[in-house]
């Protein structure tokens, strides 16, 4: 991948000519600059925040909360005292394997400025010690149907008009969970619920500028002060445990072995609404690890977790057209390097340049042997749907990447500081005062929120790029219901 140094050895008494700087064998880009280039990258898309908006973002965060405990006082569907996991970046980031061609398309700068994904339970299965056995009899690898004869009688009542409906030959009656229906029933009562708090708008409440269905997950945009935060929020099934068909995954040798415990990893999983490519929309669910992702992440060296922002912004300009390669895929590709490679390899600082250049070559190998295997279900191949076709243009749209990376690289920061320049402006046209949270009366912002929002600028300041647990109680919205790990804010 990389042309070796020069030796510097010489024989005693003689000069030794200077070393050749470290090239890429196929572009001859110099390693040196695409490293620099990654971290002017980095520079610009991991922004800082000041206790303004830190105070903004926690007064959406306390809007989209105080708007969920609403929609569950509507039927009392939703669990009563239910468990988030918020995710920093939108579905479109790939922070959860869900389909993009059914999203419409959004942009940094031009529709808002950060992002976040909410996976909300609607139903929960959590006192399971055993290893969960799903319906996988109807459904492609990674996916699952999902009968309500696991709940009680209540549970049933509550949720059969967002199920489908199969009755047996011995009469007996199935419902089965419906992620289309229950998207359809997510999005209306959040319509509901958002018509009835517009009615009776509070003095520093956040604007809401859009409110989508996009498939089967809800994308809100909201305008707290000169910020503009974008909400895809998921309903899911959530699980404590391990699904069966990931068991032997366990099993093997792992780069996080040793780092974190497996009773981190394997705490629980969810089902999000996507079907296979020929599975049955109403009632098909997939498995996601996305919990598990988070415990990940804590392993990954920064210089890869680098590399991996910046191919992610390449791949997602260069490949959404035919919509084939999301990057989920490149996240479970990094994973399976984080097993492949050794870790003294992976903490080397200086290569980010190497990972990229390989993150690039291992997603065109994908492509050209059209496999990619599911991390956490290997047999499940998340490539073996497309055409020879599509993925021969997706490989050679890379192979023009992998011929010059430095210029992909200047065009990702470009588009990445014009998103940057955008929001700059639309903060020197916005409101350059104090944004009240939406439970105070206007007046100057209470010590508590003064205080949430210096704690939660530490959180995103010392944790970038992790994912945060929310624990909420409709009943409750007053207080901050941030984990980081096992830590309670």
């Amino acid at each position: 991948m990389a042309a070796p140094l020069a030796s510097k050895a010489g024989s005693a008494g003689t000069t030794s000519k200077p070393p050749f700087p470290e090239l890429d064998f196929r572009s001859g880009a110099r390693v040196e600059e695409l490293n620099k280039l990654i971290q002017e990258f980095t520079k610009h898309d991991q922004r800082e925040y000041d206790d303004q908006r830190a105070l903004e973002i926690h007064t959406a965060k306390d809007f989209i909360f105080s708007m969920l405990g609403m929609v569950q006082k509507l039927d009392q569907k939703l669990p009563v005292a239910n468990e988030y996991l918020l995710l920093s970046g939108g579905v479109r980031e790939g922070v959860v394997d869900i389909d993009l061609d059914e999203l419409n398309v959004y942009a940094r700068g031009t529709d808002y400025d950060m992002d976040f994904t909410l996976l909300v339970p609607a139903l929960k299965l959590h006192d399971r010690n055993q290893p969960v056995t799903l319906d996988m009899r109807h459904s492609a690898l990674c996916h699952s149907w999902l009968s309500l004869r696991l709940f009680d009688e209540g549970t049933i009542s509550k949720w059969k008009d967002c199920c489908t409906i199969v009755d047996h030959i011995n009469g007996a009656t199935n419902y089965f969970f419906s992620p289309t229906k229950v998207a359809d029933w997510f999005y209306e009562s959040i319509s509901i619920v958002l018509s009835e708090i517009q009615k009776k708008p509070q003095r520093g409440m956040p604007k809401v500028e859009k409110v989508e269905k996009n498939g089967t997950i809800i994308s809100i945009i909201l305008g707290v002060g000169s910020s503009r935060m974008l909400y895809d929020i998921v309903p899911v099934v959530s699980f404590k445990g391990w699904p069966a068909v990931a068991q032997s995954w366990l099993m093997e040798n792992h780069f996080w072995d040793g780092k974190i415990t497996e009773e981190e990893v394997i705490s629980g999983f969810y089902l999000v609404p996507a079907c296979s490519y020929k599975g049955k929309k109403d009632n098909e669910w997939r498995l996601s690890f996305a919990r598990s992702e988070v415990q990940l992440k804590k392993c990954i060296s920064s210089s890869l977790m680098q590399a991996y922002q910046a191919c992610k912004a390449i791949i997602i300009k260069l490949l959404s057209r035919p919509k084939a390669i999301s990057p989920y895929h490149l996240r479970s590709m990094m994973l399976w390097a984080c097993d492949r490679l050794p870790a003294s390899y992976l903490a080397q600082e200086d290569y980010a340049a190497h990972f990229l250049l390989g993150l690039i070559d291992d997603l065109q190998h994908c492509l050209v042997n059209k496999m990619c295997p599911n991390y956490f279900i290997p047999q499940c191949n998340m490539l073996e749907h497309l055409s020879e076709d599509t993925v021969m243009l997706h490989a050679r749209k890379l192979s023009s990447v992998r011929s010059d990376p430095a210029e992909h690289l200047r065009t990702a920061i470009e588009h990445v500081k014009a998103a940057n320049r955008l929001t700059l402006e639309l903060q020197r046209r916005g409101s350059t005062t104090s944004i009240p949270s939406p439970q105070s009366d206007g007046g100057d912002t209470n010590q508590p929120d003064d205080r949430l929002a210096k704690k939660l600028q530490q959180l995103v300041t010392e944790n970038p790029g992790k994912s945060i647990s929310v624990f909420i109680n409709p009943d409750d919205v007053t207080r901050p219901h941030f984990r980081i790990d096992d830590k309670f804010f």
